[in-house]
């Protein structure tokens, strides 16, 4: 599985929190908001963004199984506990191995952010249907959609967007990659499993003083695009100096798309 550093998830998480959909969030506290202990199983668990996040809104007692192959992402987590009431249990695990063995631990719901858009369509349908054999609610955020948007416009935007999607699809660890399309194919079988699925968008808004993600983001789309061979280098390069010096006079904005979604068996309806 690609490794995220605990400085780029960082950087991100207030873009994330921002940019997850609270019509999706508040359903996904709705629907747990009976349990006692909620138990949770966050798959790629990352840094902790998403039991910072959904913690507070379920009810007190609740206990996480933080799952993420980087021990030093499991050690971050680890000290994302919102309140005492909250017991954390975290697993280093390779979820490109036997990831249904995690899914078997006790859970009323299973979280997940930012991983759909790296998996392969077979990962997925294991994913969806051990998901659904167990009756499992699942709540996936920020799943890249494909959609960048750049603002002041450059001549090179759309020839650089669709290299960065191409490089998407490439194997990010578990075979090649759904990228963009992921969260419409989980949706899609879910929805073909009898599962009630509530979506909506959760797009990072990025603004003129938002520098430092800026370049982060400008940097890695080049890489991805010279990556692909598609573009000459050269192209690559000026497009990365013209957009930086927009960032540079603060006159550069970002949107980049994302889908939210949870994920309903009939049965608990």
């Amino acid at each position: 599985m690609s490794e995220f550093s605990v400085a780029w998830l960082t950087l991100r998480e207030s873009y994330d929190r921002r940019a997850r959909n609270p019509v999706v969030l508040d359903a996904v506290a709705s629907l747990l908001t009976s349990k006692s202990p909620v138990r949770v199983i966050d798959l790629a668990c990352g840094a902790g963004s998403t039991l910072r996040m959904l913690g507070p809104r379920l009810p007190a007692r609740q206990h996480w199984d933080l799952v993420d192959n980087d021990p030093r992402l499991l050690k971050a987590a680890s000290n994302a506990r919102p309140s005492n009431d909250i017991s954390l249990n975290t697993i280093q695990f390779d979820l490109n191995g036997a990831f249904e063995m995690m899914l078997d631990r006790p859970a009323d719901i299973v979280t997940t952010s930012a991983l759909l858009d790296l998996v392969s369509e077979s990962w997925l349908d294991r994913f969806t249907r051990h998901a659904a054999a167990r009756e499992l609610s699942v709540y996936a955020a920020l799943t890249y959609d494909g959609r960048i948007d750049l603002s002041p416009a450059d001549p090179m935007d759309a020839a650089m967007t669709t290299a960065v999607n191409a490089h998407q699809r490439t194997d990010k660890g578990f075979g090649l990659a759904l990228g963009p399309s992921g969260a419409v194919a989980a949706i899609s079988m879910f929805e073909a499993l009898g599962y009630l699925v509530l979506q909506g968008t959760s797009d990072w808004e990025i603004g003129t003083a938002d520098q430092g993600i800026q370049i982060e983001l400008l940097q890695g789309w080049a890489n991805a695009a010279r990556e692909m061979k598609s573009l000459p280098d050269r192209e690559i390069d000026d497009w990365l100096m013209r957009r930086k010096a927009a960032v540079d006079r603060r006159a550069s904005t970002m949107r980049v798309g994302h889908v939210d979604f949870v994920a309903t068996p009939s049965t608990i309806r």
